[in-house]
């Protein structure tokens, strides 16, 4: 499933996936907060966890009775996120005091109780992946910021991809059962890519945002000249955490050696 947003998002919060209707089964909420200058943005529930990632901007926040952390991002493509995991019962309070932010917000059910999580720009794990393999096809930039290894209290996995101009992500094609949510962003805006959820193509545009479900395969591939970028959140299941991704069988082989692969 696919959703289009051309147009640039407004102030305050945009939903774009909730937890009903056709989209209870992804069991996230999912949308974009813009603050501008000299605004205060609260947040406060009984029963979610929260994520708080800043896209770009500046900002200061506070999280219940902690201080404040004053936060900034130039952009998504070349500089780590801050991201903040917050329980349940804590206020989040976000103000702005000059230019404006951007933020994604992740939420879903937890009923555990974790101190709150903060992970600076500074320790988000930042990889090239699949270098060394498939001729560099499928060399990608993959920045995971929290999963079981280091948050395992939390019923979420999050983290960012770039795909490098002409190349695959998300490779060799893959599933898994747990819900997951990528949303994207181009450099320049212009740009566009492609993707394969389980067997429906779609062309993907800056804004946009994907759902995955149980058993779908999800590569990706970035058009030339083009650099995109996406948000990557799974949900846990229940008594299934996210772990192992299963790799269509069909396309195994891609990984092994180099010389089986054509080349002109």
């Amino acid at each position: 499933m696919q959703f289009h947003h051309q147009t640039p998002f407004g102030y305050g919060y945009t939903p774009l996936v909730l937890r009903n209707a056709g989209t209870a089964d992804m069991l996230m909420e999912f949308g974009v907060l813009r603050v501008q200058k000299d605004e205060k943005y609260e947040h406060y529930s009984e029963t979610d966890e929260r994520v708080w990632l800043l896209s770009q901007g500046k900002a200061h926040i506070c999280l219940g009775k902690e201080g404040w952390y004053e936060i900034s991002r130039p952009n998504t493509f070349d500089y780590a996120p801050w991201c903040f995991s917050v329980p349940a019962k804590v206020k989040i309070t976000i103000r702005v005091s000059e230019g404006e932010a951007e933020f994604y917000y992740v939420a879903t059910n937890n009923p555990r109780r974790f101190d709150i999580k903060i992970y600076p720009p500074e320790v988000c794990r930042s990889e090239f992946r699949g270098e060394g393999t498939m001729r560099e096809t499928s060399t990608r930039i993959v920045r995971t910021i929290f999963d079981d290894t280091n948050h395992p209290e939390s019923n979420l996995v999050i983290g960012e991809v770039i795909g490098v101009p002409g190349k695959w992500s998300s490779y060799p094609p893959h599933h898994h059962p747990q819900p997951e949510i990528y949303h994207y962003r181009f450099l320049p805006e212009q740009g566009f890519g492609l993707t394969a959820i389980g067997n429906t193509p779609y062309i993907i545009r800056d804004k946009d945002t994907i759902l995955i479900r149980d058993g779908e395969d999800h590569p990706q591939v970035t058009a030339p000249g083009y650099a995109m970028w996406y948000l990557w959140v799974i949900r846990h299941l229940e008594n299934l955490r996210y772990g192992p991704q299963y790799v269509a069988e069909a396309h195994q082989w891609v990984n092994g050696p180099e010389d089986r692969i054509w080349q002109p």
